[in-house]
């Protein structure tokens, strides 16, 4: 690395954080401008509200990565284009390949910090950002799905009409231990309630009907306390949850919805792999962006940067394409999630092919 090579990569890196910082900064006053009444109305703190925004930055910041990385490589090449530096560094005997480097160490060095943030920094953030916004945007939820079934376990099975979290009082519960095609026992109650302290539930005029062999007994009781393994919050499908999940928290939660029978899990699997597929998305995005606009042309900057937002738009396009018809249609997430790659891999190729020849 000579001091050309780190002059490129300073300008490259601090023209991304500067992108960012604006991006972040007109993201914010625009989510504020929207969300103001809801504050105003839920009487949300002053502590509470920057603490809102603090969280809000890595999630806009994470989301908008390719194209933060994109406007940056665009934004900075295309100066050194227009002052024909480019030119100079290249009529030196500098190969377009060696010219590369710097780009490739700033992209890389880019890349790793979104692949950690995505997995462990911004789950954190969200986890804050959704709780305020539950608190203090949306308010709170009164009652959970209707006629929710959940698998706890290899043989138990629970099921609930409803449950309403103001009262905290579930209606219609059942909970069944089936082994092959035999019920051993099923227990009904017309009413349940969860003690978060002790963490069991208390059921109420419970009916139990218990079948050992060609024996049946059936027992009442006014009340009754199970430790079922489940929360009222679980029986509310909540897809946002997804984001405030890091990475193996993530793993547990998508292992413990399949064995409880949760049939859409797609946003969840595309959510896991979109972690990983987003940072080399940045990679990919500056090698195009440096083979545009690397080349002098008439139009200088703004046709540069004009060309580099609607590659990007495309690029976030084919991302929302793809990943809404895998959770519709059942096409493979890992798949959905890395045909952008794919697709803009082979025209960052072709760009370079280009370049060199």
């Amino acid at each position: 690395m000579k001091k050309l090579d780190w002059y490129i990569v300073r300008k490259f890196v601090g023209t991304f954080f500067f992108a960012i910082m604006i991006l972040a900064v007109i993201a914010c006053v625009i989510d504020l401008s929207e969300k103001l009444n809801d504050f105003i109305e839920h009487k949300a703190p002053i502590s509470a509200v920057l603490n809102y925004f603090k969280n809000f930055i890595p999630h806009i910041s994470a989301l908008l990565f390719p194209l933060f990385i994109f406007i940056a490589t665009i934004f900075f090449t295309s100066k050194l284009a227009y002052k024909s530096e480019i030119i100079a560094i290249l009529a030196s005997g500098v190969s377009f390949q060696r010219f590369l480097r710097p780009y490739v160490v700033g992209a890389a060095f880019l890349c790793v910090l979104s692949y950690c943030a995505n997995h462990w920094v911004v789950p954190a953030a969200n986890r804050q950002r959704l709780d305020f916004e539950n608190k203090y945007v949306h308010g709170k939820t009164f009652a959970s799905d209707r006629n929710v079934h959940l698998r706890l376990s290899n043989s138990l099975y629970v099921y609930v009409m409803t449950y309403d979290y103001p009262a905290n009082t579930g209606y219609n519960f059942t909970a069944e231990i089936i082994k092959g095609n035999k019920v051993l026992e099923k227990i009904y109650a017309e009413r349940i309630s969860y003690d978060s302290v002790k963490k069991n539930w208390k059921l109420y005029n419970v009916r139990t009907r218990v079948n050992d062999g060609l024996k049946e007994s059936l027992r009442y009781d006014e009340e009754l306390v199970r430790a079922y393994p489940f929360k009222p919050m679980d029986l509310e499908e909540d897809e946002a949850v997804k984001d405030a999940l890091t990475t193996p928290e993530l793993n547990k939660y998508i292992a413990r919805e399949k064995l409880r029978g949760r049939e859409t899990l797609n946003f969840f699997y595309i959510e896991k792999h979109r972690r990983t597929a987003q940072p080399f998305a940045g990679f990919i995005l500056t090698m195009i962006g440096v083979c545009i606009a690397s080349r002098k042309v008439r139009g200088g900057s703004g046709l540069h940067l004009a060309i580099g937002i609607v590659i990007s738009a495309l690029y976030i396009m084919a991302m929302q394409f793809t990943t809404t018809f895998s959770a519709n249609t059942g096409m493979s997430p890992i798949l959905a999630v890395w045909i952008p790659n794919i697709i803009f891999g082979m025209v960052a190729i072709v760009l370079y092919l280009r370049q060199v020849r």
